[in-house]
């Protein structure tokens, strides 16, 4: 299977009814491979032939197979009139809908697929979660709604930070260039396991109680939307450490083990859209420059300073927070070789800042029009 390629079933596709022209339902809406849905449409009914109507069945929604593998039921929560919700505690057996005192009952009302599919692109499973209810005689239409959802197979579904736009205290999305781009397909199974952390999320060092670095090597916090942080520990060093694997320590301190290459613009970025990704600057800068007279100086990192450049995105009544510009930079000073026996204590420190760059909202004016006539060649004629 191929990104947005319809998915096939024996028959024709799997179907993911949504609104067309009007609000009002169409079933010929094919469900692409690896697109996120979510939609809403309405569907006439009429309850004395709600058993005969195919859409309020489910059936109509997993009678045929997605090739070789067949989509099974996983769950069927059962919605009153008043709109009380009861999940069954047995999917096995289909409820159809029927006419029972005056009402369409086992109708449904919403469906949720969900599609496992390996790194390859093969499907391997497909569920529906249903939602059924119960229609009035009175009524002459209800709401569907329809979702599907893909997740490669032994992977955790990674969550959003908003839709579209950033929601402020939710964390920062980040990723790597995996091998293959700029593939779609190569970025989107690579990005599942976007980062060392569960939720491949921006991170930062996290303060202990303790303040000790060499403890706190490991201890991370995920960078959230719109919150300015500074945080930090104390290094002790001794004249017995040597430089190099000093600064690598210290590197890994306040980078994390694996620091993402790229951030989501949106919240709701996927994989598959390589444009959605801003990559990170990363920027190196020394406080002091090493002379050539101190053979036994180094350069070690004591900071790391985040700053996130986010605009305001579509229109001025619900504007979306978009991200735009993502820079790291590192800061390392010089250290002394120090005489045996003496010890020194630096301070390193990690911080993000957050810069709106949002442009001042201006009206706008349609151009005034403009007269483009040309008179007769002798118009003035005996006159000039």
């Amino acid at each position: 299977w191929q990104y947005g390629v319809p998915v096939q079933t024996e028959d024709a596709f799997l179907r993911l009814p949504s609104p067309v022209v009007s609000s009002w339902c169409s079933d010929a809406n094919p469900a692409g491979f690896l697109v996120n849905q979510a939609t809403k449409c309405i569907r006439s009914v009429s309850v004395e032939k709600c058993d005969s109507i195919q859409a309020l069945s489910m059936l109509f929604y997993i009678n045929s197979s997605i090739l070789a593998v067949n989509i099974t039921v996983q769950s069927i929560v059962v919605q009153s009139v008043n709109g009380m919700r009861t999940l069954l505690s047995s999917s096995e057996a289909l409820r159809l809908p029927m006419v029972l005192d005056e009402l369409c009952i086992n109708a449904v009302l919403g469906v949720n697929y969900h599609i496992t599919h390996t790194d390859t692109g093969e499907i391997i499973e497909a569920a529906a979660a249903f939602v059924l209810g119960a229609i009035s005689r009175e009524a002459l239409s209800i709401e569907q709604s329809f979702e599907i959802s893909f997740t490669q197979e032994n992977t955790q579904p990674v969550p959003l930070s908003g839709n579209p736009g950033y929601v402020v205290g939710l964390p920062v999305r980040a990723g790597f260039q995996p091998q293959g781009y700029p593939f779609p397909a190569a970025f989107l199974f690579a990005s599942l396991a976007l980062s060392s952390n569960k939720h491949s999320q921006l991170t930062i060092l996290h303060s202990t109680s303790t303040q000790d670095c060499l403890a706190a090597q490991g201890a991370r916090a995920p960078v959230l939307f719109g919150y300015n942080v500074i945080s930090g520990c104390k290094l002790r060093i001794t004249a017995a450490m040597k430089c190099q694997p000093l600064a690598q320590t210290l590197l890994d301190v306040l980078k994390g083990q694996s620091f993402p290459e790229y951030v989501a613009s949106f919240g709701n970025s996927q994989a598959q859209d390589v444009l959605d990704w801003v990559p990170i600057t990363q920027l190196h800068i020394s406080e002091q420059m090493i002379s050539h007279t101190l053979q036994s100086s180094c350069q070690i990192p004591v900071s790391l300073g985040i700053e996130v450049k986010w605009t305001k995105y579509g229109s001025l009544v619900n504007p979306q927070a978009r991200i735009v510009n993502v820079t790291a930079t590192i800061t390392s000073t010089t250290l002394k070789q120090l005489p045996s026996g003496r010890e020194k204590i630096i301070p390193i420190t990690s911080s993000v800042v957050f810069t709106d760059i949002s442009s001042p909202a201006e009206p706008s004016y349609k151009a005034w029009p403009t007269i483009n006539i040309k008179l007769p060649f002798d118009f003035f004629y005996p006159f000039v």
